[in-house]
């Protein structure tokens, strides 16, 4: 079995709640969304990178751990389009995983969510326009918590907020997410604020403001993209 794979490199994990860790990156190609905020547009186009068996895949991995590695990060694109393969790899090769994931296709993510230690699931918002349908889109990133949760997974949810996201939207998903996660105990949110930062600098209150707002529904962080404070990959 082989997947396409934009790319493959060890950096610090700048986003959520693993942040700071060393992680090797396996960007796989190919996404179903389109998100109007999208930094790794490279990822999108499924037949970039190169065709990777698991074997060549252990081996580019093993070529790139540190002393100080702590776990893969398979992110996209949409790492559940290959959701067979990450399986086949898992079950031979029993690496710690971060999986970064849009959370759309739950039928994928069954597949897998046994074997992934770690997940942030990006919560996307009608204004990210990554679909024409959003209300079909957030009952399948619901089912897809759900499945991660009941799998004893370690998962955080993200929104990406704007500068014209309002409060009353993120509020929203938080008290739906709220009533419909078998157990909201075992779920964070990270918001994370847009890059350039910018506008959150000139108007830092809105962030106190959203953080508020989910705090009344879910343990909530906000953390910026550190990665692109320090100029790393």
């Amino acid at each position: 079995m082989k997947a396409h794979i934009n790319e493959i490199f060890s950096s610090i994990q700048g986003e959520g709640k693993l942040i700071g860790r060393r992680q090797i990156f396996v960007r796989f190609s190919g996404c179903n969304l389109h998100c109007n905020y999208c930094d790794t547009p490279q990822g999108l186009d499924p037949t970039s990178g190169s065709s990777f068996s698991e074997e060549q895949l252990f081996n580019s991995v093993n070529n790139l751990i540190t002393p100080d590695f702590h776990s893969i990060s398979l992110t996209g694109g949409e790492p559940l389009l290959h959701a067979d393969f990450i399986r086949s790899f898992l079950e031979k090769y029993d690496f710690n995983c971060l999986l970064e994931t849009n959370g759309s296709l739950p039928d994928e993510m069954e597949k897998i969510a046994e074997l992934i230690k770690y997940a942030s699931l990006d919560i996307k918002l009608p204004e990210h326009r990554s679909t024409s349908n959003w209300d079909n889109l957030f009952k399948d990133e619901l089912k897809s918590l759900n499945l991660l949760i009941d799998n004893k997974t370690n998962i955080y949810c993200k929104i990406v907020i704007l500068p014209s996201t309002k409060v009353d939207a993120i509020k929203l998903i938080a008290s739906r997410i709220l009533d419909e996660i078998s157990d909201a105990s075992k779920l964070s949110m990270v918001i994370q604020p847009a890059y350039p930062l910018n506008h959150w600098i000139k108007n830092n209150e809105k962030l106190f403001e959203f953080s508020e707002a989910v705090g009344n529904y879910l343990d909530v962080l906000t953390i910026p993209q550190v990665h692109k404070l320090l100029k790393v990959r």
